[in-house]
Formats: C-alpha cells, sequence, structure tokens
C-alpha cells in the first residue's frame, strides 16, 4: 500500500510540474520528494490531504484520490470534460465505443505479454485503456439512466 500510494503522490507532483508544485502547496522540492520518496528513512512519511487538494485542484488528474479509492475497491467517476457538460450520443454509441477500446485493450495487451512480461510503460498503457473502458461504461450506465426516466 506505501508503495502505491507513494507512486501516485509521485504522479501528481509530476503531473503539475515539480516547479508549479512548490509554489501552489508553499513547500521546497526536498519536502515534496520525501512524500513520494521510497527510502526506509521517509516511509511512513506522506502528504498532507490538504496539499493533495491544492495539487489535485491544478493537475490534469486525481492521482492521489483515485489510489485512495482503488485501496478501498471504490470505483470513481472523472471526467475532465465538466460535471455538467452534455454525453455526446446515446447507448448505440457507446456500444460501438466500448467495441473499439476492447479491441484496442486487447491489441495492447497481445503487444504487451509477447515477451512473457508486462514492462511498467506496457502497464501504463494498459491502464490508460482500462480507465477509458470504465469511462465508456459510465457513460453508458448514465444513457441507460437517461432512457428510464
Amino acid at each position: 500500500m506505501s508503495s502505491y500510494l507513494k507512486k501516485h503522490t509521485e504522479a501528481l507532483v509530476k503531473d503539475v510540474g515539480i516547479e508549479a508544485a512548490c509554489e501552489i502547496s508553499g513547500k521546497s522540492k526536498a519536502t515534496l520528494g520525501r512524500y513520494y520518496s521510497e527510502h526506509a528513512e521517509h516511509q511512513d512519511r506522506y502528504m498532507p490531504i490538504d496539499t493533495v487538494a491544492q495539487l489535485e485542484a491544478a493537475a490534469s488528474f486525481p492521482h492521489v484520490t483515485a489510489a485512495l479509492a482503488d485501496l478501498r475497491g471504490i470505483t470513481l467517476s472523472y471526467e475532465g470534460r465538466g460535471e455538467n457538460a452534455p454525453r455526446k450520443g446515446g447507448i448505440n454509441q457507446d456500444v460501438i465505443t466500448l467495441s473499439q477500446r476492447f479491441a484496442m485493450l486487447m491489441a495492447e495487451y497481445n503487444q504487451s505479454i509477447e515477451d512473457g512480461k508486462i514492462s511498467v510503460n506496457e502497464a501504463k498503457r494498459l491502464l490508460r485503456e482500462t480507465v477509458a473502458l470504465q469511462q465508456i461504461l459510465i457513460d453508458m450506465k448514465l444513457h441507460l439512466e437517461d432512457e428510464t426516466v
């Protein structure tokens, strides 16, 4: 669990940019680095939640929040398009998009497992595809709910 949170904390800082993260949080580079360092001396040191909130507001994705949800088995819905933006298409378009993304996931998996081992970069690409699939399924759910009203 510790390593998982530290990796997502690092992803958050890198998403925002180290200089911008320092400015936003009021923390030094060294302090931010300690929050995601996996060295024994920093293993029980984590970024304060208010700092996470500040950085996630500036980030392209809520990395630490998503990691905490994953650890609890909770599924989050995150859309960069805004809370009240209309969902395009309908259930038919969702099914087509889902099929296409699933095919992309399977192609990515097939390529990744070719050598018998999935590298870190390959795992990241697979993760992006699974998140895209998850978003399509959420859109499908919302479209179906719209049709039942």
